[in-house]
């Protein structure tokens, strides 16, 4: 059974990301949404989210690219001296792998970020990262420790599987071998540890590759090609550009908001037989089923 989840990351991050939301699950395909709890509009998607019982919300933790919750003094080695996350990635998971005040920061900051999250009386329906910043071992390690301590039922695995990837786009077939390839040993590992959590993933991921590209045309590649078994599609999508803080200038996050309410997007994800589900309502029926 070709079951699909359709995640839309950056929940809360400005207003144009907020109304695709909200439009991609009402008229669309999106089944969930990933949020920011210390982006500019998280208090209007926190009250979009409360309209849309059905949209399954989860929490996108930060550690770079964004704002942390904890005021800067406290986590002074995760921030630049403009207070905002650094944009260093490798720099910054070799300090907290090495660097044990590093890692104590680390860990408080993601606490605050699911308290925050918690303050919001949302439902935890899953965890995730910006970047995919879990799949840094230490930092996946003390995410699945909150998830399960704060009741998250699942946690995404960022795996992409290169054959079905390159079979459903016919092109970029070194960088999606690559990609996977160098993230196999590490996302196993992670899955192991989420199944002994109790804790549900998805089986792969589509986007990891074509990350801001995920317009209609690849949404329906993808769709035509999809595997068995529990597969996330994940997506940034927004109405429109904004000034503060923009996504990278390759990412055209319009196309993928039109990809989501698009008709013949629909018509593909019928004619596959494929169910629309999510993390929240994986967890529901496995539970059911217990």
């Amino acid at each position: 059974m070709k079951r699909l989840i359709v995640t839309a990351d950056d929940f809360g991050r400005c207003l144009p990301i907020n109304e695709a939301v909200e439009d991609g699950h009402r008229h669309g395909i999106l089944t969930a949404a990933s949020l920011m709890v210390t982006g500019d509009a998280v208090d209007d998607a926190v009250r979009r989210a409360q309209a849309l019982p059905s949209l399954s919300v989860g929490l996108h933790i930060t550690l770079v690219d964004g704002v942390p919750v904890l005021p800067a003094a406290e986590i002074p080695d995760l921030v630049e001296a403009d207070g905002r996350f650094t944009h260093r990635l490798v720099t910054l998971g070799a300090r907290i792998f090495l660097d044990r005040q590093v890692r104590r920061q680390t860990e408080a900051e993601l606490r605050a970020q699911f308290e925050r999250y918690r303050a919001t009386g949302l439902p935890l329906g899953h965890v995730d990262a910006h970047h995919h910043y879990h799949l840094h071992p230490t930092v996946f390690d003390l995410v699945l420790d909150l998830a399960v301590e704060f009741g998250a039922p699942a946690i995404r695995i960022p795996w992409e599987p290169p054959l079905a990837s390159w079979r459903a786009r016919r092109e970029g077939a070194g960088r999606r071998l690559a990609n996977g390839l160098f993230h196999l040993r590490r996302t196993q590992r992670m899955r192991r540890k989420v199944a002994r959590a109790g804790l549900i993933a998805n089986d792969r991921v589509f986007g990891v590759n074509d990350s801001g590209a995920m317009d209609a045309g690849r949404l329906c590649d993808f769709l035509a090609g999809l595997p068995d078994g529990l597969n996330e599609i994940y997506c940034h999508p927004a109405t429109r550009t904004w000034d503060d803080h923009p996504m990278p200038s390759s990412y055209n996050c319009i196309d993928e908001y039109r990809a989501l309410v698009d008709r013949k997007v629909g018509l593909q994800l019928r004619r596959h037989g494929i169910i629309l589900t999510s993390f929240a309502l994986e967890a529901a029926a496995r539970a059911k089923a217990a």
